[in-house]
């Protein structure tokens, strides 16, 4: 039907802005605010405060909503000007007499509005001092559950945790049921009892919304780093019926499989997760990197196309593409692909862990532990964070280093297999500790005995001191119930050194069928096929290895996108 005219008076130019602006055709505001832009410029008698404070806050709305947020804000800057000189004279001058003036001044958009866009065009420069300073100044009666909801997240990434836990504490208290600010809260360590008591009120008065406190408690769980119960409470949840088949439980659980280490159980949650929903980009980036280290680059690959059809504005698919590259040993491109990926969002721990192993394999280990050390920050109940620093450590000899940090993530994260494990590689690089490690390893594998690195590390150090038949029980009873590349390739080395060539030959065909990439089972394959000696055999593996060493210098050294994409300060500033 007809809009209902308007026999009282005729509307003035920067209504019809308004109504423009109201209707979101935000291209016809901006041409025609700019023009009454120029026009008052030209003559300032034209327009009155309120209607030039208006007239600059749609037009800096409409650069918003075009993404230029520099000019953005320089608009907006003018309009809270503009309002402060309308607010002195509105002081001296209570009342003009003039009628047309009363619907304007209720219909003035919301001094406050402004400065949460400003914020927004702050963030969106990677200018978060300018955001929080801004959103500062608003007081604290005044700000929205938005504004403290921005204020915490900026808070939060600026280790301003004290000031964030009151923000998210302020969201909760105007929205008791903001899962997200809850969420910040438990990720800064406030307790999980404190978190549930801010919310049982509505818990109580709601029905079926029972599963909120079991929900709280899971994810407490997931952030003091107690993997196993977190994995137990979410089960519980996804079994209630009304809460089966939720996507971001499936998520949060595929996640934590993985930081417990059982990449299985982890890939089979994700794919489950990603048939219910094949828009999902949460998460994705973890998918790809496990089968990346399963060898299923082919996978990997479709997987990253897919992401990239999805949205190529998120972090995950530039990742996925870079384990791609990773995997197939194109360090630099990976290394491009990562910084990408950081740029996009730069709180994204799995592109920077794939910055940092970039760096490490192209020799540039400094600039790895930065990367590294970033990780940590963001993400300090997550082992392959430290995993990836201690490598480096050791890559540069600083074994001293490696040894306090693993130390540290032992007496923080706890002994399980995985921190005994980790603790245990940096023993075996010291030629003192070589018992300590042995004990260790033991220690891991009583208790999970199908832990893969575990495994891998005992089987070394049964390697160094000859107990071969030793290595070839333990990597038997592993491989019983799972199969893994590098296990048959171990066990197809062990089988070599006692002289079971055939077997040998077996399990090296057995790994390269799980991952046709590995370059250490074809060679152990090549080798059989010219039936030399295991004595001339070890040698060649050294020359392979030197060899290798210098192709990844070269690579580093021929390509000029490297430097131009790996220079931190460009990515994220460390302050």
């Amino acid at each position: 039907p007809p809009a209902p005219s308007r026999p009282l008076r005729s509307m003035s130019v920067v209504e019809h802005v308004r109504e423009m602006a109201a209707a979101g055709l935000h291209s016809n505001v901006r041409l025609l605010s700019g023009l009454l832009l120029t026009m008052s410029g030209n003559n300032p008698e034209l327009f009155s405060p309120s209607q030039k404070y208006q007239l600059l806050v749609y037009h800096a709305d409409s650069l918003f909503h075009d993404k230029e947020y520099r000019n953005a804000v320089s608009k907006y800057t003018m309009a809270l000007q503009q309002k402060k000189a309308l607010s002195k004279t509105s002081k001296v001058r209570p009342s003009t007499g003039n009628a047309a003036s009363t619907p304007q001044s209720q219909c003035l958009p919301s001094e406050i509005e402004v400065k949460y866009k400003m914020a927004e065009c702050y963030t969106m420069l990677k200018q978060d001092k300018d955001a929080i300073a801004i959103l500062d100044g608003i007081p604290s009666r005044q700000r929205t559950p938005k504004i403290n909801m921005m204020l915490a997240n900026l808070y939060k990434k600026a280790g301003q945790e004290r000031s964030s836990v009151t923000s998210y504490k302020e969201v909760l208290r105007q929205c008791p049921l903001a899962l997200d600010a809850i969420l910040g809260l438990l990720s800064l360590s406030v307790k999980g009892a404190e978190v549930a008591s801010m919310t049982i009120n509505i818990i109580q008065s709601i029905p079926n919304l029972d599963w909120l406190s079991v929900w709280i408690k899971a994810y407490a769980f997931v952030h003091t780093g107690d993997n196993t119960r977190a994995i137990n409470t979410i089960c519980s949840l996804e079994k209630k019926s009304l809460l089966r088949d939720n996507v971001d439980l499936l998520g949060s659980l595929a996640d934590l499989y993985f930081r417990a280490g059982d990449n299985k159980n982890s890939i089979l949650k994700f794919e489950q997760a990603q048939m219910l929903d094949p828009y999902l980009i949460k998460g994705m980036d973890v998918y790809g990197y496990l089968l990346a280290r399963e060898g299923r680059l082919e996978d990997v690959e479709n997987l990253g196309c897919r992401l990239f059809n999805i949205s190529d504005q998120h972090a995950e698919p530039w990742v996925v593409s870079g384990c791609h590259s990773f995997y197939s040993k194109r360090y630099s491109r990976a290394l491009y692909l990562g910084a990408k990926a950081i740029q996009l969002n730069s709180n994204s721990v799995q592109a920077l862990l794939l910055k940092g192993a970039a760096l490490r394999n192209m020799g540039r280990v400094q600039e790895a532990i930065i990367h590294f050390r970033e990780a940590i920050r963001l993400a300090p109940c997550r082992l392959d964070c430290y995993e990836g620093l201690i490598e480096c450590y050791l890559a540069s000899n600083s074994i001293r280093e490696a040894m306090v940090m693993a130390n540290n993530v032992y007496k923080t994260l706890g002994a399980n297999a995985q921190t005994l494990t980790l603790l245990a590689t940096v023993c075996l690089e010291d030629p003192v500790t070589q018992e300590k490690a042995k004990t260790l390893l033991d220690k891991a594998l009583t208790q999970r005995p199908d832990y893969i690195k575990a495994v891998v590390k005992k089987a070394e150090l049964l390697s160094r001191e000859q107990k071969y038949e030793d290595g070839i029980a333990l990597l038997r009873n592993a491989l019983a119930n799972q199969s893994d590349c590098v296990l048959h390739r171990i066990l197809g080395d062990f089988l070599v050194a006692v002289n079971e060539y055939q077997e040998a030959m077996d399990q090296y065909s057995i790994a390269l069928s799980l991952d046709p990439n590995d370059q250490k089972s074809l060679e152990g394959l090549q080798k059989m096929e010219k039936e030399e000696s295991p004595t001339d055999a070890t040698q060649e593996e050294d020359v392979d290895d030197m060899e290798g060493s210098g192709e990844e210098g070269d690579l580093e050294g021929s390509d000029s996108e490297a430097a131009q994409w790996a220079d931190q300060e460009q990515w994220f500033g460390m302050q």
